[in-house]
């Protein structure tokens, strides 16, 4: 039997995961079974440059603080070695960064993941990978708001062009 003080250190890091789970908005978990301490610790520099949270956690931990909640079907991938990364404002980085890497290394394997606390396939969160970046999404859409105004600029400018044109053929 574990005495009251481990018990409460392991209750405490199940509330803190818990808690890390219901703020994040996007969560990625994988198999990293094989990978070496200069590719891991590589990764772990990527993720926390782009303010992901990423960490091994033992399965029964992981299986405890999704149980009753929306995330309880991924018992399914919970064996082996499991660590995830989540993210509390950004939906993609997490699965482009893990993607990449695991295209790189073949013992890297992507289990699941959520988005919005609802679990999504392996599919969904590589065709979340190869979405753009969201300062691209962000400059496409301020192009297409951009266009028109400029499309009548350079339409108005035309006209003062052509009319500046026809003023010297007058003068002549």
């Amino acid at each position: 039997m574990p005495s009251e003080k481990i018990l409460e250190v392991k209750q405490q890091q199940l509330a803190t995961l818990k808690e890390q789970l219901n703020n994040s908005c996007a969560g990625v978990l994988v198999d990293y079974m094989g990978i070496n301490v200069a590719d891991d610790t590589a990764l772990r520099k990527e993720l926390r440059d782009a303010g992901v949270s990423y960490a091994v956690i033992k399965n029964t931990l992981l299986r405890r603080a999704v149980a009753d909640t929306s995330l309880s079907g991924m018992d399914s991938v919970l064996s082996g070695t499991t660590a995830v990364a989540t993210s509390s404002d950004d939906y993609v980085s997490a699965a482009r960064i893990l993607c990449k890497f695991a295209d790189k290394h073949s013992n890297f394997t992507i289990k699941s993941g959520f988005l919005d606390g609802t679990i999504i396939s392996v599919d969904k969160i590589d065709s979340l990978a190869k979405l753009p970046s969201r300062e691209v999404l962000l400059a496409s859409v301020a192009n297409v708001f951009n266009a028109p105004i400029a499309a009548f600029a350079r339409v108005i400018q035309a006209v003062v062009d052509k009319d500046n044109s026809a003023d010297v053929t007058v003068a002549e």
